[in-house]
């Protein structure tokens, strides 16, 4: 039964318990890595639990006279065991989240650079490679949420969005996200992305889509009365659709 409300999808769905289903390696790691950190939190919780039942039950008022203090006593090994097995714990877990940070923190050489800039409330995307092409024309659009009354059958409400970004998969992309006005944040949980956008300062970010396909997203960064109202729609697709879409734009 947990199995039939465990949906792994690219959009979040009504009664959804798990993970939505990583589209790059970054995102694959974040998974990985919650799933090995939920091994030790369990084994910590009933580990704990069962400490405390133990000591419930057995130091017991009912059960036992603790008049005299001088039947308690001290175990040195015992001080020395609990003081290092957490430390060993700590370890396990730090390596292999340095190891996911740093690679996260990597940036490879892009074929691709999409600058984002958050607005209140809705999204701006610049493909800065070809700004220089067809007698300077760039390509550059806003993006915004699509109204209810607006909604075509099988859409996302409150996720779809006017212009979506394309690009293209299997290809390094350099991600350039900055804010206009109020802080923001540019999340998609399929890509294994969140990068906060601030006014003023240009943050860098970088994806590798593994698979075609469409990505929603939304600003995960308290940006005021509308903050719930900017979502983020991703299309990734073959190099070959993505030049002839960057083609047709350049003619428009």
């Amino acid at each position: 039964m947990f199995f039939f409300y465990t949906t792994f999808c690219d959009a979040s769905i009504d009664w959804q318990f798990g993970i939505q289903e990583p589209a790059t390696p970054a995102a694959e790691g974040i998974i990985h890595f919650h799933n090995y950190l939920m091994f030790y939190m369990i084994v910590i919780c009933v580990l704990v639990f069962w400490i405390l039942y133990k000591i419930i039950e057995l130091f017991n008022e009912d059960k036992n006279n603790f008049k005299n203090v001088q039947k308690f006593s001290h175990s040195s090994v015992l001080e020395i065991v609990w003081t290092i097995l957490p430390a060993v714990v700590l370890l396990f877990l730090a390596i292999p989240s340095f190891a996911l940070l740093y690679s996260l923190d990597e940036l490879i050489d892009p074929d691709i650079t999409l600058k984002t800039i958050g607005h209140q409330w809705y999204w701006s995307y610049e493909y800065s490679d070809y700004s220089s092409l067809y007698d300077g024309k760039d390509i550059s659009f806003d993006s915004y949420m699509i109204a209810t009354n607006d909604l075509t059958k099988g859409s996302f409400r409150l996720l779809e969005v006017d212009n979506r970004v394309v690009l293209p998969a299997n290809t390094h992309i350099r991600l350039l996200v900055t804010a206009a006005d109020v802080l923001h944040s540019w999340a998609v949980p399929s890509l294994g992305i969140k990068v906060d956008a601030c006014p003023g300062r240009l943050s860098q970010a970088s994806i590798f889509i593994k698979r075609e396909g469409l990505f929603f997203g939304q600003c995960s960064e308290i940006c005021g009365v509308n903050h719930g109202f900017m979502p983020i729609a991703v299309k990734a697709v073959d190099p070959d659709t993505f030049v002839s879409w960057v083609a047709a734009k350049l003619e428009e």
